[in-house]
């Protein structure tokens, strides 16, 4: 399908399309460092390891007090670091230090006194900001990965368009009874079956209305499903490149075995399966609806129709019930996509995904493409 021209970045349109701010509400940047203190006088900005953390500070930051506040009515403005989670949505921890040297806690300083967080981030805070969201009252973004070419596309959509289609193929895929996906890796192929029992889709579609605290993950663009169950296996590639073959059962990811690269992740990755079990389990089975440009970051790369992606971990603010209290070390409590794309897994290639609804068995995507049934439902 052929890219749409994108305007360019529009940091008022983005924030009237997503939130509809009402004058009045007030609004902040949260960022990760390894070190917060880096806030302090902006000294993150001489150290070019944070690129994601110069764009909340030139793009967000700066574009809020350039105007955009005063256009909305928004107050506030304020930018706050917190310490690097090191994995994908983990809690996040209370300390905060601003730009001016304050050190403030997230928990009594940040959240209850804020309608509107975004949060531009290293590794994904959806989770637990989530969480804190529903607790504190707020509305939220998290857009963890932050690069050029996301904020020429991804952030620079119309989300009102985004969140119609999105509905469209949400409807197309709702209330299946369970998805046949058909993996091929060289001469090998690898089935995974996941049971949705006939529950309602849910969508990322980047829109956070006033009447409900919320958090949406920018870009946004998906349809995704909780899986209640699932049996079979499918191949994986690790951060390294190592690929090793996911056996499922019961739900979860209960051994891996290599395929090609290195045994010691294999065995780290089965180790970590032994200690903690739940870290195996298939929290999420989502379908990209956007036509975006690859950008090299899974948050906007697994929006992309034709992609497909699970995940295991965390699932509390899909509506699943896998929260952190349930998984035997904190720092365990991930929620990790594995992204199925052409980019990102060249040597893994999604044959099919089948769709099985009201006794039927429908193709939705054919070698990382949209199959006829989601081309109609798109118009």
């Amino acid at each position: 399908m052929n890219q749409p021209e994108y305007p360019p970045f529009n940091l008022t349109r983005l924030l009237r399309n997503t939130f509809r701010p009402k004058p009045g509400e007030r609004i902040c940047v949260l960022i990760d460092l390894p070190d917060p203190g880096m806030a302090k006088g902006w000294a993150f900005l001489g150290d070019e390891r944070f690129s994601i953390q110069r764009h909340a500070r030139d793009s967000f930051y700066d574009a809020l007090h350039g105007g955009v506040m005063a256009g909305l009515g928004l107050t506030g403005g304020g930018f706050f670091a917190y310490e690097e989670t090191g994995g994908s949505n983990l809690d996040l921890p209370d300390r905060a230090v601003a730009p001016d040297g304050r050190e403030l806690s997230l928990e009594r300083d940040v959240y209850p006194s804020h309608d509107i967080i975004l949060c531009i981030s290293t590794h994904s805070a959806t989770a637990p900001l989530t969480a804190l969201a529903k607790r504190h009252g707020f509305r939220g973004a998290t857009l963890h990965g932050v690069n050029d070419v996301i904020l020429r596309s991804g952030l620079a959509v119309d989300y009102n368009e985004v969140s119609r289609d999105a509905e469209k193929l949400r409807l197309a895929l709702t209330r299946a009874d369970y998805f046949e996906i058909e993996f091929t890796l060289g001469d090998d192929t690898h089935t995974l079956r996941l049971d949705c029992g006939r529950q309602e889709a849910q969508k990322s579609h980047g829109i956070c209305l006033a009447d409900e605290p919320d958090v949406a993950n920018l870009p946004a663009g998906e349809v995704y499903f909780v899986p209640t169950g699932g049996e079979g296996a499918f191949p994986m590639q690790y951060a390294d490149g190592t690929l090793g073959l996911q056996q499922v059962s019961g739900g979860r990811v209960t051994r891996a075995t290599l395929i090609r690269g290195d045994q010691t992740v294999i065995d780290a990755h089965n180790a970590k399966l032994t200690d903690d079990p739940v870290t195996g389990e298939l929290g999420e089975l989502g379908f990209g609806t956007q036509v975006l440009p690859v950008s090299g970051r899974d948050i906007q790369d697994e929006k992309i129709l034709g992609t497909m992606h699970v995940a295991t971990g965390r699932s509390d603010h899909l509506g699943g019930d896998l929260t952190p209290d349930k998984f035997a070390q904190a720092q365990n409590a991930t929620h990790d996509d594995i992204l199925f794309s052409p980019s990102k897994t060249p040597d893994i290639t999604v044959a099919q995904v089948r769709m099985h609804r009201d006794g039927e068995s429908t193709v939705v995507l054919e070698n990382y493409q949209p199959a006829e049934h989601l081309l109609r439902a798109l118009g």
